[in-house]
């Protein structure tokens, strides 16, 4: 047996393992979520603005009920590349909440109005109190969607990076909010680990109120909220997209002049 034999077998063997590896991945973790579309995508990809007000009034509405997102600051959502709020409005959001703090000259720890620089209060003073309200601590979504992922198997793990596929995360979470099939059991869901999850259905058709004409659906509700935890995973994420096409842009030009310069040296030594 060659040694170019010997290698197409080991190389063989080794896709096998990872095509096998992969298919258990795949089991332990239900079905694999559908690749959706994302106006984020891609190397020059963007956030859809309004989507991420719809997501916010999702999140607001819907999902702080129960979890924190520790990350996120009122001031945030008027900052380039987010939903776009306007300072007046974030103030006046801010203002809706009472934040604790202190302590004051006596000692004692006082309610004031939010201002745009506090945290996004949580609806539990502490995960003890959370736990015992509602049985479990819920996970914390400032990083949810760069946090939960789901394996593809050879060869769709080439295929991503070379298209740069970076949204797995974000797909996971869009699915996992539309997997409640079973109308019976409203913790059952087809894309958590074991088809069984501690949260409840959380979105309902009509649920959210929306006033600028999109459907009011669970599919709809879904898509942008989970857009919104996308731009609270990464708030910075068209700008590093700018930064790295620049950079690309750069290296490119440098490599010319590197091989110009290299040519006429070369050129002239001869």
């Amino acid at each position: 047996m060659n040694r170019f034999t010997t290698f197409g077998l080991a190389a063989a063997l080794s896709l096998g393992l990872l095509g096998s590896g992969a298919n258990a991945a795949d089991d332990a973790h239900g079905k694999l979520p559908t690749r959706q579309s994302w106006s984020f995508a891609g190397p020059f990809g963007k956030f859809d603005q309004a989507q991420l007000q719809r997501g916010f009034q999702v999140f607001r509405e819907v999902c702080s009920t129960c979890h924190a997102a520790r990350y996120l600051n009122f001031r945030d959502l008027s900052e380039e590349g987010g939903p776009g709020f306007s300072e007046a409005q974030v103030k006046a959001l801010a203002a809706e909440y009472d934040i604790q703090d202190g302590p004051d000259d006596r000692g004692e720890m006082f309610k004031r109005p939010g201002r745009p620089a506090d945290r996004f209060p949580w609806n539990y003073p502490n995960p003890e109190a959370a736990k015992a309200t509602l049985g479990v601590v819920p996970p914390d979504l400032s990083l949810m969607a760069k946090a939960r992922s789901y394996a593809r198997g050879f060869p769709m793990i080439l295929i991503d990076a070379l298209a740069q596929y970076q949204e797995h995360g974000v797909d996971y979470v869009y699915a996992l909010l539309n997997g409640y099939s079973d109308s019976k059991d409203a913790n059952h869901n087809d894309y958590f680990p074991g088809g069984k999850i501690g949260m409840a259905k959380p979105l309902a058709d009509n649920r959210v109120d929306y006033t600028d004409g999109s459907p009011k659906t669970t599919q709809q509700y879904a898509k942008d909220v989970s857009a919104f935890l996308m731009w609270l995973a990464e708030p910075k994420l068209e700008e590093r997209k700018q930064t790295g096409f620049k950079a690309m842009v750069f290296l490119i030009l440098f490599a010319g002049l590197m091989y110009l310069t290299k040519k006429k040296i070369w050129a002239a030594a001869h």
